[in-house]
């Protein structure tokens, strides 16, 4: 028997020459994801440190997926969020109704990236580094049971 709760944390490096690298931490629980992403300098061998360096709460929010397919969004909310974001909310929205889980999502970016204009590259970034996580999670869950 498998264990019901799983962590991974995996390293992706820059998808810009301007953008930092990211760590994305999976907690994966039983129809639940609780995902950590955020900036790191940490070598890809110690990714598994990069959480530890940051905020959990910085931009935190948890979505629930509709029972219908008909379009409806997600049911969300925020946890926690400072004045300077309000990422983790819409992006949970969209992961919880695609994956079709309940999500919690912790953004952590540095402020200053949104400052050089760099915002939306980062969260696309942060976006699909988050998608190809869960696809992989939800592929090794399928050949698991």
């Amino acid at each position: 028997m498998h264990p019901r709760i799983q962590i991974d944390t995996r390293h992706f490096p820059p998808a810009d020459l301007a953008l930092p690298a990211l760590a994305v931490q999976t907690t994966r629980l039983v129809d639940t994801y609780m995902l950590w992403v955020g900036t790191t300098d940490v070598e890809p061998e110690q990714v598994a440190s990069a959480p530890l360096q940051g905020c959990l709460a910085k931009d935190w929010a948890c979505a629930m997926p509709a029972r219908d397919t008909s379009g409806t969004p997600a049911a969300a909310t925020p946890l926690y969020r400072s004045s300077s974001s309000e990422a983790a909310l819409s992006m949970a929205q969209r992961i919880a109704r695609r994956f079709k889980k309940q999500i919690f999502l912790s953004i952590d970016m540095p402020p200053s990236l949104g400052s050089m204009g760099q915002e939306g590259k980062l969260l696309l970034a942060i976006e699909r580094a988050l998608v190809d996580t869960l696809k992989l999670h939800e592929a090794a869950g399928r050949d698991t049971e």
